[in-house]
C-alpha cells in the first residue's frame, strides 16, 4: 500500500494555517477541528507542519506569552514531506528519522494532504485483521 491510497481512505478535509497566524490560534484551530497538527502555509503554499509538540515546546520555554507568538518564529515546524506514491514503509522510516508524527504529502510542490503515524497505524491494523480473517477462513475450510 502507499501514501495516496491511504489518503483516500480518509474523510478529513486537510487543515491548514498561515505561517504569520499565532501559537495560540494554532491551538486553538487543532483543539476545534480534534486534530494534533496542522500545515502551515505561505502564500499558498506549504512550508512546514505545526504539531502539539511544538507549541508545547514553545510553551515550555516561553510561558503563557508563547501563544501570541507568529508561527514563523518557531525554530522548527516540521519540514518533512513525502510523495504520494511513497510506500508506507517509506513513510515509516521517515517519520522514525525524522522523529516527525506527521508528513506533509506534496506533489509537483502541492499539497495533497497530510499523514499521521495514526493514519499508518490504523492501516496496519485493517490490514492485520484481513489476514486473520482469511487465516480463519483457511483453517475452518481445512477441518
Amino acid at each position: 500500500m502507499n501514501v495516496r491510497e491511504v489518503l483516500q481512505s480518509k474523510k478529513e478535509a486537510i487543515v491548514t494555517i498561515d505561517v504569520e497566524d499565532t501559537i495560540g490560534g494554532a491551538a486553538h484551530k487543532m483543539s476545534a477541528h480534534k486534530i494534533a497538527a496542522l500545515v502551515v502555509m505561505k502564500d499558498d503554499a506549504p512550508v512546514g507542519i505545526i504539531s502539539e509538540k511544538d507549541i508545547v515546546r514553545s510553551l515550555a520555554e516561553d510561558g503563557p506569552q508563547a501563544g501570541r507568538r507568529v508561527i514563523s518564529s518557531l525554530s522548527s515546524a516540521g519540514l518533512e514531506n513525502i510523495a504520494p506514491d511513497a510506500t508506507l514503509k517509506q513513510a515509516m522510516a521517515l517519520m522514525t528519522y525524522s522523529r516527525h508524527r506527521h508528513l506533509m504529502v506534496t506533489e509537483n510542490e502541492k499539497l495533497v494532504g497530510i499523514l499521521s503515524l495514526g493514519d499508518i497505524v490504523k492501516n496496519l491494523l485493517s490490514e492485520l485483521e484481513l489476514e486473520k480473517a482469511v487465516l480463519q477462513d483457511i483453517y475452518l475450510a481445512a477441518h
